[in-house]
């Protein structure tokens, strides 16, 4: 990846929040164009399956506060 003619810099030589910067910029620039990467039939009928999941039992899964708890986030 350091051989891409558009990094200037040696990604290693980032400090850690410019790396983060780096990181998010290239989500970013993703996000920006994710029309361009369409589901395959595959995962379509899988999300199509969890949001059918979702609707007939509510009370199944953890919202996103309970996941950072469990995982020991932010304590």
């Amino acid at each position: 990846m350091s051989n891409h003619p558009l990094l200037k810099v040696e990604i290693s030589q980032l400090s850690t929040a410019e790396r983060i910067q780096l990181a998010e910029d290239l989500w970013d620039s993703i996000l920006d164009q994710q029309n361009e990467l369409p589901l395959t039939d595959a995962q379509k009928q899988e999300l199509d399956r969890r949001l059918e999941n979702d609707r007939q039992d509510a009370t199944v899964g953890s919202t996103w506060e309970e996941v950072k708890q469990r995982l020991g986030f932010f304590q």
